[in-house]
């Protein structure tokens, strides 16, 4: 293992951090390329210029100190770029938007601030686009993490049972559906997948009155659904 020889002295450029990223964010993590994906768009986009900053795919898979740091071969680097994009944006410190145009599709990759929820809002509006081109049509999808990846990331390893129950509910439910009911399992500190089935189930027999946003944790809503489960 090569050592580090040390920072250099002297006056140097700084990457800025949020103490929110230590606080919270990185406690969650438990991905080795997530973590170096997730400080890697820290650094580039501290390095960019402009209000409205983002990482598109294409440059990523240009860098090579970033391939390098994730594997010793171009292939599987790739990959594993991929899987960590996946998993930034599963646990939302990333967004994804892909747009289609003319020219072809491109993948851009915002950080999860004000001013990159407040980019993408913009894309799907139509009101801004990162191409620059205001004549060409596109289409925008803002990617939004599958029902496994949200599972892995927020609840557990997946078993071939637990597979096999989240693909039935996905063709039951409704997708944004899972998004909540895994954030009030996480919230509520019950993470296992018969809690979150016990919600679904229940805003499908009782029918889901809001959107589950500004939901206070409480015991209360704790206890609704272990006594749901106990029904």
């Amino acid at each position: 293992m090569k050592g580090f020889a040390g920072f250099r002295s002297g006056k140097q450029r700084t990457t800025p951090m949020p103490n929110q990223f230590f606080e919270e964010l990185l406690t969650q993590i438990d991905d080795l390329a997530e973590l170096q994906v997730t400080l890697y768009s820290f650094w580039r986009l501290a390095l960019k210029e402009g209000q409205i900053r983002y990482l598109r795919l294409a440059e990523m898979l240009d860098d090579e100190t970033l391939l390098t740091s994730l594997s010793a071969h171009q292939r599987t680097a790739e990959k594993a770029l991929a899987e960590a994009l996946e998993r930034a944006v599963a646990r939302q410190s990333l967004l994804h938007v892909e747009i289609e145009s003319a020219g072809g599709g491109d993948d851009y990759y915002f950080m999860n601030t004000p001013k990159g929820r407040a980019a993408v809002a913009g894309i799907t509006r139509g009101e801004w686009r990162p191409t620059g081109e205001a004549e060409t049509p596109i289409a925008v999808l803002v990617d939004r993490p599958n029902i496994f990846t949200l599972y892995e990331q927020n609840i557990g390893s997946l078993s071939p049972l637990i597979s096999e129950e989240l693909q039935d509910a996905e063709g039951t439910y409704p997708e944004q559906w899972f998004e909540e009911a895994i954030r009030l399992a996480v919230n509520n500190n019950a993470r296992n997948w018969n809690y979150v089935r016990a919600i679904l189930e229940r805003w499908r027999t009782e029918g889901k009155k809001d959107s589950g946003k500004g939901r206070r944790d409480t015991e209360k809503n704790r206890r609704r659904y272990l006594d749901y489960l106990e029904e």
